[in-house]
């Protein structure tokens, strides 16, 4: 049994095991379509049920696990159809936020996404990956100042980026050519370039679909 230790902050119980959910999901220890019972979560984690249908809820807000009639939490599963819409919409929304982001960027905002993209770098876990690109994505987003868009990028990004694994996808080339991708948005944040940023991030997202549709194909998915 995995138990959280007795001392650690009630507060950050929760995120703890949600944190540690996600990273099986993103790994493929949890499958698609697997149950997460509440009172054997709260066994494995030595927890309340409380803390455990909090973490379960920030999972459902990512587009991890959904809840279903008679069988409670279940990791979520996407269609490689579902996952492009989301792509076709985080596209839409993620250039709209450069537009108002670029201008009101600063060096300490550069300095966050340098930040972030070095540890990516340093990152050999797949699903730390994830959730880099996800730091990287809402860094660049933030100075747009608008709270209500930033949430909705924040779950779009969240259930297309986390889908990749199960699409068989090659994850080092795709570290590759993300970072890549990545370093050039923040080359033209700090020349302010705004056209190019925006051009730039919908081809990163474009492309990412388009990797998305061959790798379905490739696994012999039908659901396109």
């Amino acid at each position: 049994m995995t138990t959280v230790q007795g001392k650690e902050d009630q507060r950050s119980l929760p995120q703890t095991i949600r944190d540690q959910l996600r990273d099986e999901i993103l790994r493929g220890v949890l499958p698609p379509g697997a149950q997460l019972r509440q009172e054997s979560l709260a066994e494995r984690f030595g927890a309340s049920r409380i803390p455990v249908r909090e973490a379960l809820r920030q999972l459902e807000a990512e587009g991890l696990v959904s809840y279903q009639l008679n069988r409670g939490a279940v990791v979520m599963a996407m269609s490689t159809r579902e996952i492009c819409e989301l792509l076709d919409i985080r596209a839409a929304l993620e250039t709209y936020a450069a537009k108002l982001a670029v201008p009101n960027m600063v060096a300490a905002d550069i300095d966050v996404m340098k930040r972030i993209l070095a540890a990516y770098d340093a990152s050999t876990s797949p699903a730390d990956w994830a959730e880099y690109n996800r730091q990287f994505h809402l860094a660049l987003c933030a100075p747009a100042n608008n709270a209500r868009l930033r949430k909705m990028i924040e779950e779009y990004c969240l259930s297309t980026t986390n889908r990749y694994p199960h699409l068989r996808m090659s994850l080092d080339t795709e570290k590759g050519d993300v970072q890549r991708d990545h370093y050039e948005i923040v080359d033209a944040c700090k020349r302010r370039a705004v056209d190019d940023v925006v051009e730039l991030i919908e081809r990163h997202i474009l492309d990412t679909k388009r990797e998305v549709m061959a790798a379905a194909r490739m696994a012999g998915l039908t659901d396109q």
